[in-house]
């Protein structure tokens, strides 16, 4: 599998959302966000996708497509969707296929216990590659981060 750096091609992938399948195919040729969180309703998660939310106009004008992903299932993202009111469609991803694509799918630790969890990391993809990559995000300030470097490609 080839590594995943900047300036390298983006692994094809798919994932079912609660508007049908989602696929990279899907956006062959355009500007997408394709960002990994850890898990629904949690305090980060759910800062990171209402912030994406509020900006999603901007992206759009910005011609700039959003997908976020989770292993959440889509009973999950369903209910997470409609609390929040969020409109960034969600992947389900609970094999972690994507995921593990992406190399997110990570070693973590938390009070001396190690674990595999989601590393949250964004991705801007163009064209089919990788234009810049975020890992281990602080969800203050990212998604007008990632508008901006999506502004000036």
């Amino acid at each position: 599998m080839a590594k995943i750096t900047e300036g390298a091609k983006a692994p094809a992938w798919e994932m079912e959302s609660a508007g049908g399948w989602v696929r990279s195919a899907d956006y062959a040729g355009k500007t997408y966000v394709l960002y990994f969180y850890p898990k629904d309703d949690t305090p980060g998660c759910t800062n990171e996708n209402k912030d994406f939310t509020a900006l999603a106009g901007e992206f759009t004008k910005a011609g700039v497509a959003l997908v976020g992903a989770s292993k959440d299932s889509l009973k999950a993202h369903a209910k997470f969707t409609d609390k929040y009111g969020l409109t960034v469609p969600l992947g389900s991803d609970p094999e972690a296929k994507t995921i593990e694509a992406f190399e997110s799918w990570v070693q973590k630790s938390l009070y001396g216990r190690e674990y595999m969890g989601i590393d949250r990391s964004t991705f801007l993809i163009r064209d089919g590659v990788i234009r810049k990559i975020w890992r281990k995000v602080k969800v203050a300030g990212h998604a007008q981060a990632v508008l901006d470097a999506a502004k000036a490609l």
